[in-house]
């Protein structure tokens, strides 16, 4: 089945140490699924289903592979010292709340690994792509040199594709990628626009309960960056009372696809505005159209415990309206899935959902859409692409039986000290390299 578009979803591969600590100040399901017991196994198997679904729905489907973890090299930073197995055991007894900060699997949310803004964008004719620097999380901020490590990777071609690294890693930079970075267009291959959401200025100080991971300053300067058309470009603010009832970022109350925009009715300070500041950017372009969930309908607190918006929106081969991807929660919540049965029967732009089950993933903080970092490519800029990072039934079948001979089925607490951790993450990583082209010295511990 051909795709539609020259739209890309590229999904982390959810890595072996894939556990629940907890770490995400202001993500509540990482807070409430603390210390359980994790399934890394089923993680990835999920996460490997739901680009196994997508490709066979007729969506093209990208792979990134996770981070080398334990980061030994970012403990030795901080002083620990000796053999690789040796720095992992001192640090785990030194501080394991510090320890597992160097254990975290959350580059499978590739959402969070760069801002892309396509060709049709940009003034140099160039795909960009921004690495985020994921600065307010100790854990992610480890992120960023693997990320462009592997962008570069695939997207090699500087004639091609600019992968800018990531901004200054301090707070008034404060950058969390795609995640905060929403594009609406005609179609595919057509001038959008591009809509950067962030929760605070750079120089403000925070003002809310949790949080506000982006920043004003960061969005505008990779706007610069990436050659962006001036009237083309917005900057929203993203509402408050969403980030303080856990939308840590924009993608758990908003997402647009196309000439779509789904989102909560309190996704932005200022909805109207935004309302009005899309139209006028859309001038002569398309006709913007939004879907919008009332608060009466459902409540910030239903909506982000069930990522009714951290669903992916997509056009599907042959459909006149949008299909969005969702949770297996969004189904188990009567509220949330009445509301959305009624989006679906008014006629407007998405005609269809497609539930899939990302449970380990939901239990840490990350939905559908938190899982694939969207790149749209034309042609030309795909044959320019490394090959082998694109879906096949080859390639999953490869990842499938790769996990299963790698991947614990359970991860507790207690195992994280397990000196054999290290060596199993490890040979899982090496064997990787022999299935995904990323060359035999990818990982540090490789060279």
């Amino acid at each position: 089945m051909s795709p539609v578009s020259d739209e890309i979803n590229f999904d982390g591969l959810v890595g072996p140490t894939h556990n629940y600590a907890g770490l995400s100040e202001g993500n509540l399901a990482s807070a409430r699924h603390k210390d359980a017991i994790a399934r890394p196994r089923d993680a990835a198997l999920q996460g490997l289903a739901k680009m196994r679904r997508l490709a066979g729905l007729g969506l093209r489907q990208g792979v990134l592979a996770p981070m080398e973890r334990p980061n030994i090299g970012w403990l030795r930073t901080l002083g620990f010292a000796g053999a690789d197995a040796a720095v992992w055991e001192a640090a785990m007894r030194a501080d394991p709340r510090l320890a597992r900060n160097a254990l975290a699997a959350s580059s499978m949310w590739a959402a969070n690994a760069a801002t892309v803004s396509p060709s049709a964008d940009a003034i140099d004719g160039r795909l960009h792509f921004s690495v985020a620097n994921l600065v307010t999380m100790a854990h992610r901020a480890q992120e960023p040199a693997h990320t462009q490590r592997l962008l570069r990777r695939i997207f090699f071609d500087p004639s091609r594709f600019a992968v800018h690294e990531a901004l200054p890693a301090q707070a008034v930079f404060a950058d969390e990628g795609a995640a905060n970075h929403m594009r609406l267009a005609a179609a595919p291959g057509a001038p959008g626009v591009e809509v950067f959401v962030y929760g605070r200025g750079g120089f403000e100080r925070e003002s809310g309960q949790f949080p506000a991971r982006q920043t004003r300053e960061a969005c505008e300067a990779i706007a610069r960056r990436h050659g962006l058309r001036q009237g083309a470009t917005l900057f929203w603010l993203q509402g408050v009372e969403a980030i303080d009832a856990g939308a840590f970022h924009n993608d758990v109350v908003a997402v647009a696809h196309g000439d779509t925009l789904f989102c909560h009715e309190q996704a932005f300070a200022d909805l109207a505005g935004a309302r009005e500041a899309l139209a006028r950017a859309a001038d002569g372009l398309f006709a913007p159209r939004w879907a919008i969930i009332p608060r009466s309908a459902v409540g910030l607190s239903d909506a982000i415990k069930t990522y009714l918006f951290n669903s992916q929106l997509v056009t599907l081969p042959g459909a006149d309206r949008k299909t969005l991807i969702a949770p297996a929660e969004t189904q188990e919540s009567p509220l949330v899935w009445d509301a959305l049965q009624a989006l679906i029967a008014d006629g407007g732009p998405i005609g269809g959902v497609e539930i899939v089950d990302v449970r380990e993933s939901m239990r840490n903080g990350g939905g559908p859409a938190c899982l694939r970092l969207r790149v749209e490519a034309t042609p030309e800029e795909q044959a320019a692409m490394r090959g082998g990072f694109l879906w096949t039934e080859v390639l999953g079948a490869a990842l499938e039986v790769w996990v299963r001979a790698h991947y614990r089925e359970t991860l507790a607490p207690e195992d994280l000290a397990d000196p054999h951790l290290l060596t199993e993450a490890r040979a899982a990583m090496d064997a990787l390299t022999r299935i995904l082209p990323l060359g035999e010295d990818f990982y540090s511990f490789q060279r």
